[in-house]
């Protein structure tokens, strides 16, 4: 599986998580390596870096700084699906690194 070039948004999202419906993730892949730089309503600016196994999932961490002026950084394991319009669907589980530790789940659409 290759992500480069390809954009992501999320439709489904933990309340405890700061991605908002009009982020937008655009993946580089070179390789097995992963990165991305994203931003949105509730991030000003993010990146995450990953390795992309051979079933196409990735292993990541990221960090952003928020609308509050916050530096805020997790892990994400993300397990990708073909969905009905024969899209990426991203279904990830996470955890934040920093603040409270807390986990969460999002779900991420090609667009």
């Amino acid at each position: 599986m290759n992500y480069n070039d390809k954009k992501f948004r999320p439709v489904v999202q933990s309340d405890n998580g700061e991605i908002t419906a009009d982020t937008i993730f655009h993946y580089q892949q070179k390789g097995n390596i992963l990165t991305c730089n994203y931003s949105g309503t509730n991030i000003l600016s993010g990146q995450l870096m990953g390795i992309v196994d051979e079933a196409g999932n990735i292993d990541m961490r990221y960090q952003q700084i928020n609308n509050k002026g916050e530096l805020m950084t997790g892990k994400c394991r993300s397990t990708p699906k073909i969905n009905a319009a024969g899209k990426l669907t991203l279904i990830e589980n996470w955890q934040w690194t920093s603040g409270d530790l807390s986990e969460g789940n999002s779900v991420l659409e090609e667009v």
